[in-house]
């Protein structure tokens, strides 16, 4: 399998190289150069597959030759050995919905499923290839502790992670500060996570400084993460299917940076059974205003109840609009000039034709996360964590929907208690966080400050350039 740049100035790459490279050094994202198709033999196959041996299956193709399967076996069990259920993404009932549990990794958030898989694939091919890497990324609050957790201890590589000082919850804060290893440097910037953003992808396209020290990325511009969360959509088909290849499925994802819901596009070009993408934002909204009908224009960011999706410009789009313009790399190019020049992004009638046929859209305020909170709650004894209630909440009149669960809801429990009046009970992996010591450094919201920090901490720890 080889991948290709969403703005078509990449040669084209095998799996290794594309999962080191992270961001395109032209930067753009990468994507496979041919989707691999799934017929209805492989459904009916494995749709009996437990999460481990489905995994397996399903990353084969888009591996290729860069891992023997024996070797891609052995890094799936570990990655997932971690997980506190044995399906890994338990697909529950609750009333009339199905809820697909994506928050029994690690962390207890749905980035566990993609970084767990990820941190191992960087440690196998460092130890197999040799050299270091230096893991840059941003975080709006779930990403970066599940990043940590991945790759935390492991030999040949450093995390460098950014959040948002005071807009991320104060557990999710904590799992990532209270992590003491060596490897590990998490720095809060005074700004958003979109300023977060825009450092990491500015120093990736400093191919100067990137090549100089190492980087690589683990934000969900990296490839590898898409995969994997491509998974749990033919998992879940599997567990309602009882192997029928006619069966279609539906989802509703709540999504911020959009990488969750285009894995679950992936999976439908793959030739998974969906009906329906229901794209579940809050008050930051420019992707429902954009499927809605919208320009793609973006705004301020609004801090609210679901912290993880206060974003306005989501990085996967990228992605998915390189398939919309008909894989032609001049055209993302052209479609992001205008988005960088003007704020603002059009795409032609017979675009949002297509758009609109790929999704569904809406969003959910502060005021409707909490009464879904607690009806839910009420109804069925369930607690629902603000970023999944904006999933249930949107998908309130569509009963045959599948809503992922991205997160535990002892992770904001502000929000939770403001619902329902009482505290969701931690999972083991959450107690006692708020009384750990904690080491981060604070810093402006700039390429140089943080630019600075990473060059003068690797000087410090011994690793030259």
């Amino acid at each position: 399998m080889q991948y290709l740049s969403t703005r078509g100035g990449v040669k084209p790459v095998g799996f290794s190289a594309a999962v080191m490279m992270g961001l395109g050094t032209d930067g753009g994202l990468l994507l496979p150069a041919t989707v691999p198709q799934v017929g209805p033999a492989e459904l009916r196959d494995w749709s009996d597959l437990g999460f481990r041996d489905l995994a397996v299956e399903l990353m084969l193709p888009f591996v290729g030759d860069a891992i023997p399967r024996a070797d891609l076996v052995a890094l799936i069990g570990r990655s997932y050995a971690t997980f506190s259920h044995q399906e890994i993404t338990p697909l529950v009932q609750v009333g009339g919905q199905r809820v697909l549990e994506l928050f029994q990794g690690p962390t207890a958030a749905f980035k566990d499923v993609a970084l767990q898989f990820l941190g191992n694939v960087f440690a196998y091919l460092l130890a197999r290839d040799g050299g270091r890497l230096n893991i840059l990324g941003a975080t709006s609050g779930d990403t970066g502790s599940a990043a940590i957790a991945g790759v935390r201890g492991k030999d040949r590589i450093r995390i460098f992670i950014l959040h948002p000082a005071g807009r991320v919850s104060p557990i999710q804060e904590r799992q990532m500060t209270t992590v003491l290893d060596a490897n590990v440097h998490n720095i809060a910037i005074r700004g958003t996570f979109d300023d977060g953003q825009r450092i990491v992808k500015g120093l990736f396209n400093d191919l100067h400084f990137k090549q100089q020290y190492h980087l690589g990325a683990i934000n969900s511009i990296n490839w590898a993460r898409i995969l994997a969360q491509i998974v749990y959509y033919f998992y879940a088909w599997g567990r309602m299917s009882r192997g029928d290849p006619g069966f279609r499925i539906s989802f509703a994802v709540p999504t911020g940076n959009f990488g969750d819901i285009f894995a679950g596009y992936l999976a439908k070009r793959m030739g998974l059974p969906v009906d329906r993408l229901l794209i579940a934002t809050n008050r930051n909204d420019i992707l429902t205003r954009f499927v809605t009908g919208g320009p793609y224009a973006a705004g301020e960011v609004h801090s609210t109840l679901s912290p993880a999706m206060d974003i306005q410009v989501a990085s996967n789009f990228e992605r998915y609009l390189y398939f919309l313009v008909g894989e032609d790399p001049a055209a993302v190019r052209a479609l992001l000039a205008a988005l960088d020049r003007t704020g603002c992004m059009q795409v032609t009638a017979e675009q949002r034709i297509t758009l609109a046929g790929d999704f569904d859209a809406a969003a959910v305020s502060d005021a409707q996360i909490l009464d879904q909170i607690r009806e839910t709650y009420e109804r069925h004894g369930y607690i629902l964590d603000p970023h999944t209630a904006v999933g249930v909440q949107a998908a309130r009149h569509r009963a045959d929907m599948v809503c992922l669960a991205t997160a535990h809801p002892a992770k904001f429990n502000d929000a939770v208690h403001r619902a329902i009046g009482i505290q969701a009970p931690p999972p083991p992996c959450l107690r006692g966080l708020l009384e750990k010591e904690t080491r981060c450094v604070l810093l402006d919201a700039t390429e140089e400050a943080v630019r600075g920090h990473i060059r003068s901490t690797l000087a410090a720890s011994g690793d030259r350039p």
